[in-house]
Order: C-alpha cells, then structure tokens, then sequence
C-alpha cells in the first residue's frame, strides 16, 4: 500500500517512523536536524496520519509497506529509526529484510510482548468525543482531559483531529482499527533468525518500555545491540531532550 511519506536532505537514505496515535510530524524536529547529514524520510504507517485506512495492521504488514515503500522509491537500503511502535516496525523489517537495512535506531521500546494495557483511557477519551456533535477544538480538549490529565497528551492526540470539507470534525487515525489491532501492536517480534548488523536502542532514564529483565531477548534476536539512557527523559525522549538524542543518533549512523 502506499504510504503518505515527507523527504528532505541529501545523502544517505534514513527512514524515521512514528510511534502509536501518531504521524511523521511527531519526529519532525529529530528528523530536520538528520536532514543537514541525511536523505530522510518521514512516513506516516497504515491507518495513521495522512496514510490509507485498511482493516488491519499486523507488525508483519507494516514492515511490509515499509519495504514496499522503499522499492517505489528505487531505496535499496537505508537506515532506519523508530520511536515505540515505529521502534517496532523497524526491527520487524530488519529481522525480516536484513538485506535492505545499514544501521538500526530503536527509541525507547523492546523487542517483547508488553502486558500491561497502556492505553485504555486514551481509547475510552477518544471514543467519548462525539465527533458528529462537535464544533469547537477546545470542546474535545475538555472532554478528554477528564481520561487524560497531562495536556501534552491530549496535544498529542488531538493533532489528530482535523475539520472535513463539510466542515465536520474527523480523525486522521483509524481509531476503531488501532483498537481491533491492540494485541497485535502489543505483541513482540516472532522470529528465531537474529539480526547481526548494528542497532542502538536509546531509552529514556525514567521510562520502563525497556527494563533489564528485556536484556535476554534484545540480545538473542539483536548480538550487536547497543544501549544508551538518555537522563532525565521518560518515553517521549525525543521531545525532551531532542539535541541529546540527535546527537546520539547522528554519532551512531556516522561510525
């Protein structure tokens, strides 16, 4: 399937993708500062942003149009960074398609089965707002702040929502799919085939997506893996201490 993607830079080929409820724009600033050494490419996955709506997204699919969307761009190999889910994607395909990636860049997530259902109130938010009824941004807002307390979050979500044609309010996202497709998204990478090129997975110091009991399975499906902890940033470490992390990344793809 097509992917919607934006590119900017010169040079080696890096594809940067964004994590859950998300869009490429939420790596825009990393991926501006890649863009002075890189050719980089923001995409947006299936059933997110200004990409196609489909009935499913399986971890399996997703590494897929990544590929594909490297052969519409005659992209033989790349690089390739990826936040949370995005962090996913990417593993995914490299365990898959070792031979159309250079290096690996995983922000802040494991290449495991997660247990815990971080995102129930986020769903139950989201699906309170009466779409049909609404007709101002800040209505939305109130109404989700009653799940979701942290006003970055709900900022976060609510770049989703855009005005139709008509003057309607919609989301970007396919909401009811990425629910339906949860499990999946929680699930971790099925394969018994490691990858031995070069990864780095930069965590941040106070987030608990990548914890020491997730070393065995990093290393088994990833020898080469390297880990970093940026201080002082929870999940969303790209948005707190985005010249730290830039600057790491810029390191590791440049050795």
């Amino acid at each position: 399937m097509k992917l919607y993607s934006r590119s900017q830079g010169q040079g080696s080929n890096l594809i940067s993708i964004h994590g859950l409820f998300g869009s490429l724009e939420n790596l825009g600033g990393i991926n501006r500062r890649l863009a002075e050494s890189y050719c980089v490419h923001g995409i947006d996955v299936r059933n997110h942003g200004r990409s196609q709506h489909t009935s499913s997204m399986s971890y399996s699919e997703m590494a897929a149009d990544l590929i594909e969307y490297m052969d519409d761009q005659s992209i033989g190999q790349a690089h390739l960074l990826g936040h949370s889910m995005g962090g996913k994607i990417v593993m995914e395909a490299v365990l898959h398609y070792p031979e159309r990636v250079r290096k690996v860049a995983v922000l802040d997530i494991a290449p495991v089965t997660y247990n815990v259902r971080r995102h129930d109130d986020v769903f139950a938010g989201l699906k309170a707002i009466n779409l049909q009824a609404l007709t101002k941004r800040n209505d939305a807002d109130a109404l989700l702040a009653q799940y979701i307390p942290e006003v970055d979050i709900r900022q976060f979500l609510l770049k989703n929502l855009y005005r139709k044609q008509d003057g309607m309010f919609d989301w970007r996202m396919n909401l009811a799919v990425i629910e339906q497709s949860y499990e999946a998204i929680l699930s971790g990478q099925q394969t018994e085939t490691p990858f031995s090129g070069d990864i780095l997975f930069l965590k941040g110091s106070d987030s608990d997506y990548i914890l020491p009991e997730h070393r065995d399975e990093v290393v088994r499906l990833f020898p080469k893996a390297r880990l970093r902890s940026i201080h002082g940033t929870g999940h969303w470490l790209h948005a707190e201490k985005p010249d730290l992390v830039t600057n790491a990344l810029i390191r590791f793809f440049e050795e």
